[in-house]
């Protein structure tokens, strides 16, 4: 099957065009950094008019990548939540007009589903494995029993980890995004400099909390005002990378061993980090797991993810239809009972 992926649930347009759910033909990724960084984040009308703007260029892009024509595609898989609903309802739209136009089938993907599937287009992972999901909007622990079979197992109380690194370089005076800048500068930097905490270390559960590592950043810089460049605010950054990947890894280590899965699957946004690709790696050879973690162009939203599960779902039939809407929250828990 020739699958037509759309994904619009923030401030990227991307489209892509995939073969069987597993070749990308082609992956094209419109990105409203440069608009939003005006802004120091993202701001959801702005998002969505950008949206408009660049949907149908993207998708004549992907087609034209992908050699292929309109014509040639077989079914649409499109993100149709969680996001922000002003963004989800521009792709969503488009895919289902698509698919009216063209009377093939499409089906609204969960956008972490989409990102838990992303390392199967560069290698099929065994189920059942365990999967983390660390984005700017996410910070979850799922049990994941095959394609569409999900158990949460914990996620953040308040702010998700990529959210804790803008919000931090941004307290550290860095311009947004400034998860990448704070990875960077943490290499020069010693992780034991600044004394940070690590929230629900030992709560003896699988959640997540980074509101007060935000906090604690906010602090320290008020008391000790950094500049950049220098050796202080590479310390800082260093710290604070490695309490957010003390707190990820002792959690995901947790996980495995109440799960005893025997695979990890680490993906989204923040997987892109060199300091928690190290530490998941270290994690896994300790505990002899298999790590799949995808290459970072398939870790920040984009649209071939998608077609994994979007292919999936239309070979078995179980296409969405015209009267389905995007939601804002999706749990995965259901997702299944929640397609059509």
């Amino acid at each position: 099957m020739l699958v037509l992926a759309i994904e619009t649930s923030c401030d990227e347009t991307a489209a892509a065009v995939v073969r069987d759910g597993r070749e990308i033909l082609s992956s094209i990724v419109s990105s409203q950094i440069a608009v939003h960084a005006l802004y120091g984040g993202v701001v959801p009308e702005i998002a969505s008019r950008k949206h408009l703007e660049m949907i149908s260029p993207v998708i004549s892009q992907a087609l034209q990548s992908a050699e292929v024509s309109m014509a040639d595609i077989e079914g649409v898989a499109v993100t149709r939540g969680p996001g922000l609903s002003g963004a989800l309802l521009v792709g969503f739209s488009a895919a289902k007009a698509i698919a009216a136009a063209r009377r093939i089938p499409f089906v609204g993907v969960h956008h972490i589903e989409g990102h838990l599937l992303a390392s199967f287009l560069e290698q099929p992972v065994e189920f059942p494995f365990l999967g983390l999901i660390v984005s700017g909007g996410h910070t979850h622990l799922y049990h994941v029993e095959g394609i569409g079979c999900y158990t949460t197992l914990g996620r953040t109380i308040d702010d998700a980890a990529g959210e804790a690194y803008d919000k931090s370089a941004k307290i550290m005076g860095m311009p947004y995004p400034g998860g990448a800048v704070i990875d960077k500068l943490a290499g020069s930097g010693s992780c034991a400099a600044v004394a940070l905490p690590r929230p629900l270390l030992h709560d003896g559960t699988l959640r997540f909390s980074f509101s007060g590592l935000k906090t604690a950043v906010l602090q320290h810089v008020a008391k000790h005002p950094v500049t950049n460049p220098s050796q202080e605010l590479n310390d800082l950054c260093a710290s604070f990378q490695q309490a957010v990947c003390d707190v990820l890894a002792f959690k995901t280590e947790a996980a495995l061993q109440q799960t005893g899965v025997r695979r990890l699957v680490v993906a989204g946004g923040v997987a892109c980090n060199s300091g928690l690709r190290s530490r998941m790696a270290e994690l896994c050879k300790k505990l002899k797991v298999d790590l799949s973690i995808p290459a970072p162009s398939l870790c920040g939203d984009n649209a071939a993810m998608l077609a994994v599960a979007g292919d999936y779902y239309l070979s078995n039939g179980m296409a969405s239809k015209q009267t389905l809407d995007v939601t804002a929250t999706w749990d995965m828990d259901s997702i299944k009972e929640l397609l059509t």
